[in-house]
């Protein structure tokens, strides 16, 4: 992934409105973010824990949405979730239910679609092994390169983008 600016983010999120994302907390040091290990951008907002964001380039352009962790009781620490995007499993809070609100007068309805992600949204890191899930072991095992399963990630990104009214 291309590195992107302040503004192009801020102007890539198609179900907010634009003061919105004008409010969003952006992550830190994002000039020192590992971008070429980045198929997107995904990031939770240290100052509101409930919020995440992500952004896809598609077609050349980013696009954003915003997320929202639900109301709901904690999950349990004793189990293994794997994550919907990038199949990698976590222990506990490792995997959250985020949803988004969906685009156009549905969204402003307030429907949403929901998706168990990496809590911390770094997919692309732990499919190429540049971050470790925590707990004692690696990733698990699979025969796809690393190729397919970036490909594969890609492809529930936008399955996820397609049911919120992005694609």
């Amino acid at each position: 992934m291309e590195p992107l600016g302040e503004n192009e983010i801020r102007a890539s999120f198609i179900n907010c409105s634009k003061g919105e994302a004008r409010r969003i907390s952006l992550p830190r040091g994002l000039a020192e973010l590992p971008w070429a290990d980045l198929d997107f951008l995904g990031w939770r907002d240290p100052g509101a824990p409930d919020r995440g964001y992500l952004v896809v380039v598609r077609d050349g352009k980013p696009q954003g949405i915003t997320l929202r962790v639900p109301q709901g009781g904690p999950r349990s620490l004793a189990k293994t979730t794997i994550c919907s995007f990038c199949l990698t499993g976590h222990p506990g809070s490792g995997v959250s239910l985020l949803a988004a609100r969906k685009v156009g007068a549905s969204g402003r309805d307030g429907n949403t679609v929901g998706a168990y992600m990496c809590a911390d949204l770094a997919c692309p890191l732990y499919v190429r092994g540049k971050k470790v899930p925590e707990f004692s072991g690696p990733r698990y095992k699979e025969s796809l390169s690393v190729d397919e399963q970036v490909a594969r990630m890609l492809g529930n990104v936008d399955e996820f983008l397609r049911k919120v009214g992005a694609a």
